[in-house]
């Protein structure tokens, strides 16, 4: 007696035959891949613009610096406002791992005004700062428009706004403000400062001229202090001893880009939000595969009992319909990649930001679906697999 022995299919024929379903049914086909597709491009968009921005961050603290500390006044043991010793500057500055050192201080009841016209309450909410020369070098701060302080303008009654103060009083370099009952020239307007927002909000006089000109004590209430990137931890803690010998405990010692890494935790705290979202997204699209696969089987039961009858195994009945479920998920998976990281790299042109699309998302976003093709796709398959020829080819 002859017995057959059922052929052996090739890979080539596997994905052959696994994708007839598919170019027979293209529509049905390319909305159940679009619903994977909008679940991964949802989770590339979000790890890659997440990634993107975090980049930003990274090189806008790696070019301003972190070793950055600052020194402020607290409060005393009876709770009354502390005060720097007018010699802490130059103390600071003898520790041997610091670079730089620049100081400002506040010049208590005194305002800026556009003109002496303004009502007295009107200030604006400008703080007028006594600044030391070397206090944009220190802080990474850049002239926007005109030139910042000289030995020369710092004696005399020059001003130099921050970024937001020169916005709130509507003048530019040139332009005469009023400022501690006398008015003073603008010969400069400074960029936004990220380690030290508190000067974007500050009209900036020298030192000498909030001598002369105002009523200024010369105590410093900040000094902003460069360090050595391996020493900024050792600096930092001796710098409230330093500062202020005789009440260490009164002096504050705070790094600014520390306020920029909390904002970069919450972004990726907002991030594992997104991905959920993302995540439920593609379980939507698993669904779709799973309800597209279980109709397939049903529509062609028919075929399934021909191919039995014909001598097909269970096995490459169940090969068959697998690898078709496959076919879609990864169709959908690739084509969300490529959309991702296509929005992704829009986004972050238009921002300014480098392009940054972790491998992992992409290889990741891939392979889950592949893995919610295979899990949506194992159980129509295995149904396909159990139905007997005789069955098959009699339900209509």
């Amino acid at each position: 007696m002859t017995t057959f022995v059922p052929a052996r299919l090739r890979p080539a024929d596997v994905v052959r035959v696994g994708s007839a379903g598919l170019r027979t049914r293209p529509l049905r086909a390319f909305l159940s891949a679009l619903g994977i597709a909008i679940g991964i491009a949802a989770m590339v968009c979000v790890v890659g613009i997440s990634s993107s921005s975090r980049a930003e961050l990274d090189r806008r603290l790696a070019a301003l610096g972190t070793n950055l500390l600052t020194v402020a006044p607290g409060t005393t043991l009876v709770g009354g406002d502390a005060t720097l010793p007018t010699e802490s500057v130059a103390m600071i500055s003898r520790i041997g791992p610091v670079t730089e050192v620049a100081a400002t201080g506040k010049v208590t009841d005194t305002h800026v005004y556009r003109s002496d016209r303004i009502p007295a309450a009107q200030t604006g909410s400008i703080t007028v700062l006594a600044a030391q020369l070397d206090l944009p070098s220190t802080v990474g701060a850049e002239v926007a428009d005109g030139t910042w302080l000289n030995a020369a303008t710092a004696r005399y009654p020059a001003v130099v706004l921050g970024s937001s103060a020169a916005s709130r009083l509507g003048v530019g370099v040139g332009a005469q403000v009023y400022l501690g009952e006398r008015w003073f020239t603008v010969v400069g307007v400074l960029d936004t400062a990220p380690l030290a927002p508190e000067l974007d909000s500050a009209a900036l006089i020298g030192w000498p001229a909030a001598r002369s000109y105002v009523d200024f004590n010369g105590h410093p209430t900040t000094v902003y202090t460069r360090t050595r990137d391996d020493a900024v931890e050792s600096v930092r803690d001796v710098l409230a001893a330093t500062a202020n010998p005789e009440a260490p405990a009164e002096v504050t010692v705070s790094r600014p880009s520390d306020a920029l890494t909390a904002r970069q935790a919450t972004d990726q705290t907002f991030t594992a939000l997104l991905l959920g979202l993302g995540a439920v997204a593609l379980l939507v699209g698993g669904v779709g595969v799973a309800n597209t696969m279980v109709i397939s089987v049903l529509e062609r039961r028919a075929e399934v009992g021909l191919r039995r009858a014909l001598g097909a195994t269970q096995g490459q009945i169940l090969l068959q319909f697998l690898t078709e479920s496959l076919l879609l998920s990864g169709l959908g998976g690739g084509g969300g990649v490529l959309v991702g990281i296509a929005v992704t790299g829009g986004w972050a042109t238009t921002q300014g930001w480098p392009t940054v699309v972790p491998v992992w998302a992409s290889a990741g976003g891939v392979a889950a679906t592949l893995v919610i093709g295979g899990v949506a796709g194992l159980y129509p398959a295995v149904r396909a697999a159990r139905l007997a020829p005789t069955e098959a080819l009699t339900t209509t």
